[in-house]
């Protein structure tokens, strides 16, 4: 990392975002319209996967299943699914098991989603309230769990054992994941290690897996899995680092959650792990998990003081190249277009 920090160091904030020009040499394709008829009905299947008795179990499901999430994991699994048929054998079409992978990766999400907010004592997301204020802790846990239940009924459903150990690794890296993000690193090296080993298992793997999973019901060739898979872990990295960005550089209204939340959690992310090579100071505030009165502030202070806001973009930046690499392996596309574009879209996200 340290090669990569002097590496980019000097470069100036007017290349932060040289990739995300617009395609002109090929057609432009915007991922959400291509992947949207696809998605169409998505959260209607998926309440039809929670049927339950309950009323209010059912309400808590329903909550978050409102059709105004961004639907971006599913989106990236429909235009995989595509670009692996079209590669494979110019099939035009989206199986229905492929779909159905992209419900099963929304719903583990959110499952995750209502238990981070346990764990985090969250109290708000998507800007609205969170499970945990409205119906309390032990509610929320169980609303939690019956989503997974949905999910892992669905996905036995596809009836392919590959399958389902693909998506259920998912399942088993969103807990280690978690477990090393309640753990920290004394050692400034491993620090930085631990934190993308955390970023992988809790965001990443979920992408990489269920993009391997699509290919593998599209497409015989074990290349193209790894492709795939390669494509989706770039890309949730990335996508996991600009989010870490956020939490320092947008407001709570735009982003639908209060800022600086890492850090009120005690989280080191990077933007503070490059500000600490900058301000060895907050060392003992890292390993204090800012606990100390003023911590808070003053960490963020020196974030937006160093240069790690734009350190981490251009950690982003390098992930979102090498996801570009990837998919670009496949035969050409629209749908192989459109994931070259969501790589873009991901460095220009605000919220």
């Amino acid at each position: 990392l340290s090669t990569l920090v002097t590496r980019f160091h000097h470069t100036s904030t007017s290349h932060l975002c040289s990739c995300s020009k617009t395609i002109s040499d090929e057609k432009y394709q915007d991922p959400f319209q291509l992947g949207r008829k696809d998605l169409k009905n998505l959260y209607e299947d998926i309440k039809k996967e929670l049927l339950v008795s309950a009323a209010e179990l059912k309400e808590m499901c329903d909550y978050y299943f409102d059709g105004k999430g961004k639907a971006f994991r599913p989106m990236v699994v429909v235009l995989m699914a595509r670009a692996c048929n079209i590669h494979h054998n110019n099939s035009k079409e989206v199986q229905a098991s492929q779909r159905s992978v992209a419900i099963i990766a929304e719903m583990i999400h959110t499952a995750s989603l209502v238990h981070d907010d346990v764990i985090d004592d969250a109290n708000s997301r998507r800007g609205k309230r969170t499970l945990n204020q409205i119906w309390g802790e032990r509610k929320a846990v169980l609303a939690g769990d019956f989503i997974l239940s949905a999910a892992s009924v669905a996905l036995a459903r596809i009836g392919n054992t590959t399958i389902i150990s693909v998506l259920t690794q998912v399942i088993e890296d969103l807990v280690r994941g978690e477990f090393l993000q309640l753990g920290s690193k004394e050692n400034e090296n491993e620090r930085f290690a631990h934190y993308l080993e955390k970023t992988f298992k809790k965001t990443a793997s979920l992408i990489a897996n269920s993009c391997k999973a699509v290919s593998i019901l599209g497409c015989p060739d074990p290349k193209v899995h790894e492709i795939a898979y390669q494509y989706g872990k770039n890309v949730g990295i990335a996508f996991q680092l600009i989010d870490d960005v956020l939490d320092f550089t947008s407001c709570a209204d735009r982003l639908g959650k209060p800022t600086a939340a890492d850090l009120k959690l005690g989280l080191a992310t990077g933007p503070v792990l490059f500000a600490c090579r900058q301000f060895p100071e907050m060392n003992a505030m890292i390993m204090r998990r800012f606990s100390k009165p003023g911590d808070v502030e003053r960490a963020r202070k020196y974030v937006l003081q160093s240069d790690g806001v734009q350190q981490t973009t251009y950690l982003a930046q390098r992930y979102c190249h090498a996801a570009t690499r990837e998919i670009r392996k496949l035969r050409p596309s629209p749908e192989r277009e459109a994931l070259v574009h969501l790589t873009e879209m991901v460095l220009m996200r605000d919220k």
